[in-house]
């Protein structure tokens, strides 16, 4: 296809990775004479396999407003076209028609909304990281596309890391010891002690060690 996939830029998505409050951010296509875009065709020769499947992508491709017909070409075939009328879904890339348009945005904007957003779907970096490796499958990774991922995974990573931290920060035994007041092991097993005619040693009590 004359195409080339952009690297959500500019493409929002309210209902699947994302809400109203928070939209998340998907991947369009955008005609362009000079670019490859890669991907797979599939074939339904049953009417009624097709007619279902085509009712269930208008709900899951509902953001794209555009079903265009396009040529299908094969690493086999560059310059003659294998399959015609394949269906594709595009975006009008024009925010007075179609309200899911955002516009360009600095990368690290982007990356930050992905790492974010969420939606009835799931997170919004899950579909990113999903194209990732489909593009990767198919021996046609996109540069682009995978900076990206790489970005949203460094958010991700580092919020892990500071939550961490934070719940350390909130674990007694860290405050203890960042006061120097961890009691020492020796110190923490009374004595046995004489109960009737049996020896017993008491279970240590959360509050001993206070």
């Amino acid at each position: 296809m004359r195409a080339v996939i952009k690297c959500f830029e500019i493409f929002t998505c309210y209902e699947h990775r994302g809400t109203d409050e928070l939209p998340a951010r998907v991947s369009t296509l955008e005609p362009d004479e000079e670019a490859i875009c890669w991907g797979v065709a599939y074939c339904i020769k049953d009417g009624v396999a097709a007619e279902k499947a085509m009712s269930y992508l208008s709900v899951r491709e509902s953001e794209y407003d555009m079903i265009n017909t396009i040529e299908f070409f094969t690493e086999d075939s560059p310059d003659v076209p294998v399959l015609s009328e394949v269906l594709v879904f595009m975006s009008t890339l024009d925010k007075s028609n179609n309200r899911y348009y955002l516009g360009a945005a600095p990368k690290e904007d982007i990356a930050l909304q992905i790492a974010t957003a969420t939606g009835p779907c799931g997170p919004n970096c899950d579909y990113l990281f999903r194209l990732v490796e489909a593009l990767r499958e198919i021996g046609h990774e996109d540069k682009d596309v995978t900076e990206l991922a790489s970005s949203v995974r460094k958010i991700i990573d580092e919020r892990k890391m500071q939550n961490k931290q934070s719940n350390a920060s909130l674990n007694p035994v860290s405050l203890f010891a960042s006061q120097n007041l961890v009691p020492k092991p020796h110190l923490m097993v009374p004595a046995p002690v004489q109960m009737g005619s049996l020896r017993h040693s008491p279970r240590l009590l959360k509050s001993q060690a206070r």
